[in-house]
């Protein structure tokens, strides 16, 4: 079966900007790239998995996301990376929706849609419910990534992290996969 790696998009492929909505303020961190293109070398789909709460708080529109999504998807091809699929989550934190995170329906879309294998796959990304997301969807590990909000959560809350793995960017990330597999 395939496998994948979800990854968070801001604060974990690109610098957090609270409710980024312009193409122009994209800004790639420099690890994400190699790290990314490595997973890919490792044989791994790659999915962008996203809250986007300024949708439904009125902040921006789908079609701004989408904007963002394109520039980072073809900045990112440019480099050699390839992603198959990207999941927005447009609701609020206090709206219930199907797919924002922590909830795992993304990853069991994505599972059903492109027969992967959740338990070899990662997700990763900044936030506790970045990992939660992985762990309820039943991911082989969540990994944890220093960039963006996962610094102040590993110092704040290392009890809420202690099965996640832990590393500073995209590129630890890909390189803690890699040594994984080696073990297998």
């Amino acid at each position: 079966m395939n496998r994948a790696v979800f990854l968070d998009r801001d604060g974990t492929m690109i610098a957090e900007k609270n409710y980024l909505c312009r193409a122009e303020d994209v800004r790639i961190f420099p690890a994400t790239p190699a790290g990314l293109k490595r997973l890919a070398g490792l044989g791994f789909k790659l999915f962008i998995v996203s809250n986007q709460s300024g949708v439904g708080r009125g902040y921006f529109t789908l079609a701004d996301v989408d904007k963002v999504n394109h520039y980072l998807c073809g900045e990112l091809a440019r480099r050699g990376v390839r992603f198959q699929k990207i999941y927005i989550a447009p609701e609020r934190p206090d709206e219930p929706g199907r797919g924002r995170k922590p909830s795992p329906w993304f990853l069991f879309d994505a599972r059903d849609e492109f027969g992967l294998d959740l338990a070899g796959s990662f997700m990763v990304g900044d936030k506790l419910s970045d990992l939660e997301c992985g762990w309820n969807a039943g991911v082989k590990r969540s990994i944890l990534v220093r960039t963006g909000y996962g610094a102040e959560l590993e110092r704040e809350s290392p009890g809420k992290i202690s099965r996640a793995v832990v590393v500073d960017d995209l590129a630890g990330a890909a390189e803690w996969i890699a040594a994984d597999l080696l073990k297998q």
